[in-house]
């Protein structure tokens, strides 16, 4: 049976090389975002590469719609051997000016629907051996005075608390999910990376290579986060 890589949060950059990385390596994919057309266009894309994937439009901030998309992909695909998780929100960019709910958004985001779908996929990661949850985060998750002022130069005082949040989430499923044999590993992106919204002209990390990284965590389960 083939492995599935579930990519949430798919688009261009990082989960469009992610995809290329694990295609190639086998894994069929079901990509997930809201924008089904766009997902489509990319089932297409990767077929021309060789790579079977499978589009499941799904709001992924709102956590029960993720746990009915990981029953959708479950139906279609069979089971799930790794979870890749990539989405962010920048809402709440001014902490002081922003909604509440804005800030919420940015927790479903990072944190709870994550925690959603790894309770949903939760089976079919402890029945495999090659398992594995994969979280991206970003340097914004560290603590300190230069950090939090950039961060509120920078207008993304939400995406940096929830990016915090999402780091500690990664630490407590590493300790929690390796009792079951599943393997959980974290890249913090500490830098702009190329061809990405943040992308203005300045950026220094190719999204392959934060990809590679990402499958030798996968495959050599020796560390559980690394920093790019």
């Amino acid at each position: 049976m083939a492995k599935t890589l579930l990519l949430c949060g798919y688009g261009t950059g990082i989960s469009a090389a992610v995809a290329k990385q694990f295609g190639k390596e086998g894994f069929q994919l079901a990509l997930v975002a809201r924008n089904e057309a766009k997902l489509n266009t990319s089932v297409a894309e990767l077929a021309k590469e060789g790579i079977t994937a499978h589009a499941f439009a799904a709001d992924l901030s709102d956590s029960q719609a993720v746990t009915n998309m990981i029953e959708r992909v479950r139906k279609a695909l069979g089971s799930i051997t790794v979870i890749h998780w990539n989405p962010y929100s920048s809402a709440a960019g001014d902490l002081i000016s922003a909604p509440v709910s804005d800030l919420q958004a940015n927790i479903n985001v990072a944190v709870t629907s994550l925690v959603a779908a790894v309770q949903a996929a939760l089976p079919d990661l402890k029945a495999s051996k090659e398992s594995a949850v994969l979280i991206t985060g970003g340097g914004l998750a560290n603590y300190g005075p230069q950090i939090d002022t950039l961060s509120t130069q920078w207008n993304v005082m939400g995406l940096a608390v929830a990016k915090a949040a999402q780091h500690k989430l990664a630490g407590l499923l590493t300790a929690k999910l390796a009792k079951e044999g599943v393997y959980v590993g974290e890249v913090l992106v500490t830098g702009m990376v190329k061809g990405t919204a943040f992308d203005s002209g300045n950026a220094t990390l190719e999204a392959s290579t934060i990809a590679s990284k990402f499958y030798e965590l996968y495959t050599s389960r020796s560390v559980n986060t690394t920093k790019l």
